[in-house]
Formats: structure tokens, C-alpha cells, sequence
């Protein structure tokens, strides 16, 4: 019996380096959209193209050069609610264990705030500097999840400070360039069986400082319209922290990932004096994500070589702005986004993620000559989806997860801008 308990928690210990770093990967693949309220009444339709606060620095830098003489500030906050439901659809349990149950709500709700800052060194020349969430998330199921074995738990934070330059070439160009430093910083958490019948939580945990940069272009070719294009290029992480099993293991391990680069194209339109038109058309590069290599710190081993096989997305928005009155400016906006992952056996529990519909509407008040106020609503319909996840010890103890994810989402974003 002895011999058999340690051979089972061996093979528990290499599942729990595998399943959880699985886990890192799918769920640091997905961008945080919601930068700033102004896009958000929109959909951040046409983002890379619109040039109405700082917080276009993010978008697409060269729209600094288009903001007022002097200093401009904007500062946002964004509540995001989001709900993850599971129903089981026919999960075989694991041998010497009860099923579970549905988890609960995997969802959360979180605040997440942003500031950007430029000024206008000559009048061709900016300078700014922004500060915001680029990637992130949160997931939670109940410890008698059915999927416990798979992921429970799930925290991906990376805050990122982007230093940035915008020149006018001439009336019709203008280029920009920024940095991008980034902290990440991740956590997962899922219950290991160590023995028939006796299971422990695992923790993963990890972090990394990393470069990047992001480039743009805007082109004014008449009052009324003005087009943006916007490059932001892949940033390298290498992850170091720790893996612990409860009662049984604590080690140092590493992992290397990456977050794709994206290129986007964009439109603002001035239809009239009231009508302003915005679109945008975004392609991001998640075939970047095929593999991932888990290797321990202390014997440079790899743990696992997990396949994704994810797939290049693309987004797509459309927007407008309508000016009531000289201190109300009203927006709405509609986007599509598509998901990288390929198909319900790639879906993890920590992050199901699903093709998107956004549906937003928003509104800026003029409070004076210098400052305003941004506000935006959307609510984030995902598509109703299937997971189909397998998890193997050897022998009889494995287990595949059957069952159908509802998620959706709702963001409220405050912003206040001033110019000086």
C-alpha cells in the first residue's frame, strides 16, 4: 500500500506542474480591452483613430500630436463584474473520489484603474507617459468544484508603464512610439489527489518584469477624416516563483510565455456637425501561444511541454458620437471579438473563454473650458460554449470533464480629463 501511495503522488506532483501551468498559459492570453472611459462608451470602436484625451497614448501614440497646447491629463477607473456558470453535461468522476458540484459563480468583480499624462514640448512634439492594466484576470470555483482537478482558481495581474513620443510630420502624418514595462504577476490554485481518496490544494505562483514597445500612425486626410494604424509588439515573460502542494511539496520552478503582438486599423469620421463615425478592425497574433515549457528550477528539467495550438484572432467595431449641445457629447458602439481558443478539448476551467459581442453606450460632459467628464457602459455577451478536458494519473485514475460555460460581462467606467 505504501509503495502504491507514493507512486500515485508522484505522478499527482508532475499532473499539478502540468495542469496548473496549463492554466497560466490560457489565462494570460487574453487582453484587457477597457483602458479608458471615453472608448468604452464606444466599444473602443475606432481607439486607434480618435484623439479626444491622453488616453489615446495607448491606442496608438501618434494621437498625442493631435491633443490641445500644454499639459493633458485623464484619469479612469473601471468596475468590471464578470459571471462564469458552469453546467455539467456528463463529467466521468475520478476513481475514489465524489464528483462535485457546478462551482458556483466563477466570476468577480474588480476595479481597475488607469491614468495618462502628455504635453506638448513644441508644436509638433508630445511627450506622455501612461499607466494601466494591459492583461489580466480572475476566476474562482468552489473547492468541490467538479473540475477541481483542473483549476479552481485562477489570478493574472500585469500593470504596465508606457513612456511615449508623438511627432507631426506635416498637416496630413503623424508617427509615435512608446515603451512598454510591464509587472506581471500570476497565481493559480487546484485540488491534486496524493492519495485514493485524500486530495491537497496546489498553489502556482509567479512573476516577471518585462520590455516592450508599441508604435502608430495617423493620417488626417481631409477636416473630416482621419485614419489610425497602430502596431503593439510581443513581450517575453519569463515566470519564476514556486509550486506547493499542501502537506507534501514546495519547489522553485520557471516557465516562459508570451502575449501576442496585435496590429489595428482605424477610422474617425466626421459625418456632420453633431455625427461622428468610428470604426476599427484589429488582428491579434495568438498563434504565438503553440507550446509552453515548464521546467524545474533546481534540477533544469522540464516538467511538461503543453500544446495549444491557438489560433490568430481578429476584432472588429463600429461606433458613433453624437453632439446634443455644446456640454453633451453622447456615444455608442457595437465590436465582435473572436476567441483564440480552437476547440472545447483547449478550453481550461480558469478561463473558458468564447467568441464576444460588445454592446456599449456612453457619454463626455464639458464641465469647462478645460475639463470634462467621461462616462461608459457595456455589457459583453459571450457565446454559450462546451469544455471537454481530460486530466490522466496513469492507471485508473483519470478523469474528462464534460460540461457547458456561461460568461458574461458588464464594465462601468468614470473619467475626468483636464487640459492646462
Amino acid at each position: 500500500m505504501y509503495k502504491f501511495n507514493r507512486l500515485f503522488k508522484l505522478k499527482a506532483l508532475g499532473l499539478a506542474a502540468l495542469s496548473l501551468l496549463s492554466s497560466t498559459t490560457h489565462a494570460a492570453g487574453f487582453a484587457l480591452q477597457n483602458q479608458n472611459a471615453s472608448g468604452n462608451g464606444n466599444a473602443f470602436a475606432g481607439a486607434a483613430a480618435s484623439a479626444e484625451d491622453a488616453g489615446v497614448l495607448v491606442f496608438n501614440p501618434a494621437g498625442m500630436a493631435y491633443l490641445p497646447a500644454g499639459h493633458s491629463l485623464a484619469i479612469a477607473g473601471t468596475i468590471l463584474r464578470r459571471s462564469v456558470e458552469f453546467a455539467d453535461t456528463g463529467t466521468t468522476p475520478m476513481p475514489s473520489f465524489a464528483l462535485g458540484g457546478q462551482g458556483g459563480d466563477g466570476g468577480s468583480t474588480s476595479l481597475m484603474p488607469a491614468a495618462y499624462y502628455a504635453y506638448a514640448i513644441t508644436p509638433r512634439l508630445r511627450v506622455g507617459l501612461g499607466l494601466s492594466p494591459t492583461f489580466g484576470n480572475e476566476t474562482g470555483f468552489d473547492d468541490n468544484f467538479a473540475g477541481r482537478f483542473l483549476g479552481t482558481f485562477a489570478s493574472i495581474r500585469q500593470i504596465n508603464l508606457n513612456p511615449a513620443l508623438a511627432y507631426r510630420l506635416n498637416d496630413v502624418v503623424s508617427l509615435g512610439i512608446g515603451l512598454n514595462y510591464v509587472h506581471s504577476k500570476v497565481e493559480f490554485h487546484q485540488m491534486v489527489p496524493v492519495a485514493a481518496a485524500t486530495q491537497r490544494r496546489a498553489v502556482l505562483q509567479g512573476d516577471d518584469d518585462a520590455w516592450g514597445y508599441n508604435l502608430g500612425a495617423m493620417f488626417q486626410f481631409s477636416p473630416g477624416t482621419r485614419v489610425g494604424l497602430a502596431y503593439r509588439s510581443r513581450i517575453k515573460l519569463h515566470l519564476e516563483g514556486q509550486q506547493a502542494i499542501q502537506d507534501v511539496l514546495r519547489r522553485p520552478v520557471n516557465a516562459s510565455m508570451e502575449t501576442p503582438d496585435n496590429l489595428s486599423l482605424a477610422l474617425h469620421q466626421r459625418l456632420n456637425a453633431r455625427w461622428d463615425l468610428l470604426a476599427d478592425v484589429t488582428w491579434t497574433n495568438w498563434r504565438s501561444i503553440k507550446t509552453i515549457n515548464a521546467v524545474s528550477t533546481t534540477t533544469g528539467l522540464p516538467v511538461a511541454v503543453l500544446n495549444y495550438n491557438f489560433r490568430d484572432t481578429y476584432r472588429v467595431g463600429i461606433g458613433a458620437n453624437y453632439q446634443l449641445d455644446e456640454a453633451w457629447k453622447l456615444r455608442v458602439g457595437t465590436a465582435y471579438d473572436k476567441t483564440p481558443v480552437p476547440s472545447a478539448a483547449d478550453r481550461t476551467m480558469t478561463l473558458p473563454d468564447a467568441d464576444r459581442t460588445w454592446l456599449s453606450f456612453g457619454a463626455r460632459y464639458t464641465l469647462s473650458p478645460q475639463g470634462s467628464l467621461d462616462m461608459g457602459y457595456s455589457h459583453i455577451f459571450f457565446k454559450q460554449v462546451s469544455a471537454t478536458r481530460s486530466i490522466a494519473l496513469g492507471g485508473a485514475f483519470s478523469q474528462t470533464l464534460r460540461g457547458q460555460f456561461d460568461t458574461s460581462a458588464d464594465l462601468l467606467s468614470m473619467q475626468y480629463n483636464h487640459n492646462f
